[in-house]
């Protein structure tokens, strides 16, 4: 997705515009560009101030057969001038290039909502392949909701017919006259998306010329054409925020940009090893492109080598990162181990999908948290941390680097489908506020008679970094136990027994460098708290909010510490009634929360591949206050 930048002046932060927010979806084939189109209508909407939040749907085939509902690719967007947790429940508007998407889609549509349909795509063979046995802009099937059909695929042709191009090239220009119609719905400048479509096409300038054509072509037919009282242009003013310089970010650039701030505030150069996989591969994408920062990238043969070559990169200086989603982190499980035994600073991004083995491959779960905490053979426990949302990965991936270098530990760093391709404002920070938290390297040799020692310790138990190849401090470690007292193996039952705790004390340790829990809307004590981690935080936040405004006794909670959990969380759990704990999965956090703190903590689960709706929140909320 194209990123767009807006700066938040301080007359438009008072802006008293009447809060409002709509919610759009693009929906159509794969092929038809969805992804694009809510992209640039994003950029469209992030110039013009608005809060926003994304969520892009793909399609699980890499090309499912034209026409078909398992080939969908939807993009929804939720935009207006109040604040914006989540993507939306419902959409306002739901516009639907085929039968398939329509049928897909128009279920989730609001009563009332409208449908824009392009009908140049009904014909009998698409009705067939949707399962339409009648066409539903004809008859009464779509009575619940305003209905706009436009031949789009033949206004297209009309509009780029000047260009030459041949039918199906001309076609793939509809997004573009879909994308126009929607710019002028909402009142969106046309100018950012030319400059892009120049820059897409520089060496392609007929195609250029044509998709500015569609573009225009969509945004004049809203001006000139009578198409009923249901569309009509709608301005809807900039969010109040903060002023300051904003851009739109996914969760997978905020990670890639905070990994990147991460390295740089503990100097230290950076190596990140990657193996594609959905969705985790857009941040070797990213990172690819940062190389002036001291960023080497290298997309390895497998996982297992991905993690491997991080872990030598980490001991010879560097800061080690990989990144995967479950199935490869589960590959990458051993090497894990070998982070631990050799306790080695490393960072790894689960960006968590639907599972168990392939799964769905394009579709968001949190299933990975017990193999984040537990998953690895013996006892070998490691800090793991969970961003909520795209612009929040940012501050979790500094927080991973720090706790990696300052504790010599791999991290785990918890994002998923819904964060990496969501995108949200962000409000670029000052690096100046962050504190770093720059690395010290033993260069120094030990005095006469004493031997070098790579499991020396500090306060904090962490043990020393010493660079390969610094003179008089050659040294060994490896996957074999250590003794304590010199770092040379040692298999002794009682010296196992003590690496072991001290590895576990480390972690352990690492709350105290943490801030305490805090809540994030309501008080401390009552009737009920909702807990969450990652991205539930949006509809959480929003269920909360509502629930508060009818009265109800209820506060929101959310970690981003998940092990070691933190330090005043027990206290702050057994001062309520009752916990929920809402997750895209059976129930893991509310496990290790009743495991850590014997609290009666009951799940809430959705494992449908699809984030929670706000809805579906409050419904829990109502039915645990009885």
């Amino acid at each position: 997705m194209a990123t767009a930048s807006h700066f938040q002046t301080p007359e438009e932060a008072k802006s008293d515009a009447p809060l409002e927010a709509v919610v759009v979806r693009f929906a159509g084939d794969s092929g038809d560009g969805m992804q694009l189109t809510g992209g640039q209508f994003t950029l469209s909407t992030a110039l013009a101030g608005n809060d926003l939040a994304t969520f892009p749907d793909f399609p699980a085939e890499i090309r499912a057969p034209q026409g078909t509902t398992f080939g969908v690719s939807a993009f929804q967007i939720n935009f207006g001038s109040s604040a914006i947790e989540t993507a939306g429940d419902a959409p306002d508007v739901l516009i639907a290039m085929n039968p398939a998407a329509l049928k897909t889609n128009v279920g989730d549509l609001k009563p009332g909502g409208l449908i824009i349909a392009d009908e140049g795509e009904f014909g009998a063979r698409n009705l067939a392949k949707a399962g339409y046995e009648s066409n539903p802009l004809d008859d009464d099937q779509l009575a619940r909701w305003q209905v706009i059909r436009l031949n789009i695929s033949q206004l297209t042709l009309d509009a780029v017919k000047p260009f030459g191009l041949g039918n199906k090239e001309a076609l793939r220009c509809k997004n573009m006259w879909t994308l126009g119609l929607a710019l002028w719905m909402f009142d969106r400048d046309r100018a950012p998306i030319v400059q892009w479509l120049k820059s897409k096409f520089a060496k392609a300038a007929e195609l250029a010329e044509a998709n500015i054509a569609a573009l225009n072509a969509g945004h004049a037919y809203g001006e000139t054409a009578e198409m009923g009282g249901q569309v009509t242009q709608h301005h809807i003013g900039a969010a109040p925020v903060e002023p300051g310089l904003y851009r739109t970010v996914t969760g997978a650039e905020a990670i890639s940009l905070g990994l990147v701030a991460g390295a740089r505030l503990a100097g230290l150069p950076m190596f990140f090893g990657g193996y594609p996989i959905t969705p985790a591969s857009a941040i070797l994408h990213h990172l690819s492109r940062l190389k002036e920062y001291g960023v080497t990238t290298f997309q390895a043969e497998d996982e297992i080598a991905a993690i491997a070559a991080s872990i030598g990169a980490s001991f010879a200086g560097s800061l080690g990162v990989t990144s995967s989603s479950g199935p490869g982190i589960a590959l990458k499980t051993e090497a894990m181990g070998l982070a631990i035994m050799t306790e080695l600073p490393l960072v790894i991004v689960n960006s968590q999908r639907g599972g168990p083995s392939t799964g769905l491959p394009t579709k968001t779960e949190q299933s990975d948290l017990y193999q984040a905490v537990y998953g690895r053979n013996a006892d070998a426990p490691l800090p793991v941390i969970a961003a909520r949302s795209p612009a929040d990965a940012f501050d979790c991936a500094i927080e991973a680097c720090r706790i990696a270098v300052q504790y010599m530990t791999p991290v785990i760093l918890l994002t998923d489908g819904y964060i990496a391709n969501a995108a949200e404002p962000w409000k670029v920070p000052d690096m100046g506020s962050y504190e770093p938290f720059p690395v010290s390297f033993q260069e120094e040799a030990p005095g006469e008679g004493e031997a070098v020692n790579p499991y020396k310790r500090d306060e904090r138990l962490k043990r020393v970094w010493i660079k390969p190849g610094t003179p008089d401090l050659m040294h060994r470690i490896g996957g074999i136990e250590k003794n304590v007292g010199t770092g040379h193996i040692d298999y002794a039952p009682e010296n196992h027994q003590a690496m072991t705790d001290i590895r576990a004390d480390k972690v352990l340790g690492v709350a105290k460098s943490c801030p305490p829990q805090d809540v994030c809307l309501g008080g401390e004590g009552g009737r009920l708290a909702v807990v969450g981690w990652g991205s539930t935080f949006g509809p959480i936040h929003q269920a909360v909010r509502r629930a508060r405004r009818d009265g109800k006794d209820v506060s929101h909670i959310h970690l981003r510490h998940i092990w070691p959990l933190p330090t005043n969380l027990g206290d702050l759990l057994r001062s309520y009634e009752r916990i929920i704990v809402p997750e895209m999965n059976k129930g893991q956090l509310k496990t290790l929360l009743r495991d850590q703190y014997l609290v009666d903590a009951r799940p809430v689960t959705k494992v449908s591949g699809q984030p929670f709706k706000i809805a579906e929140i409050e419904a829990a909320i109502d039915e645990a206050l009885g």
